[in-house]
């Protein structure tokens, strides 16, 4: 797997695998009282046909740093990246600002672009002309170590 690092990002170029996948039982894990044994159904399952829309235009990243930590992203965690998704106000966007790539919610209001973190010790970004700015790609889902 091809890397770039960034100062925010650490970004994957994902290499498919063809028949990859991990065993996958197709009945739902009760986070209640267990079900029998004998209802489930073994399949192979592939993250990345289950994560992965486009595959040409799809990346991850990981995550370095707390200004998300109020939308679900964590230090550490790894984002997939959708290059081909049109930005949207209150999607949450890979962003290249003034030579830096940044993770945050996308806020569009007559005409103007915030960048706004989900953790209140950081300060909301005002997109002006002065700013060097790309919306790289939408954030489509969060892999975590639960460990």
């Amino acid at each position: 797997m091809k890397t770039l690092q960034s100062q925010n990002l650490t970004f994957f170029i994902p290499e498919p695998v063809e028949d990859a996948g991990a065993n996958f039982f197709d009945t739902g894990i009760s986070a209640g009282f267990p079900s029998p044994a004998d209802d489930f159904k073994e399949q192979r399952l592939s993250l990345d046909e289950e994560l992965v829309k486009n595959k040409e235009a799809t990346f991850y990243a990981r995550v370095s740093g707390q200004s998300m930590i109020g939308a679900g992203l964590d230090d550490n965690d790894l984002l997939v990246i959708d290059r081909s998704l049109e930005p949207e106000n209150n999607k949450i966007a890979v962003c290249f600002l003034d030579g830096e790539f940044t993770v945050k919610r996308l806020r569009v209001e007559k005409g103007e672009v915030w960048l706004q973190p989900e953790n209140p010790n950081y300060p909301i970004i005002k997109i002006t002309e002065e700013n060097d700015f790309v919306i790289w790609g939408i954030v489509t889902n969060v892999i975590k170590k639960l460990y």
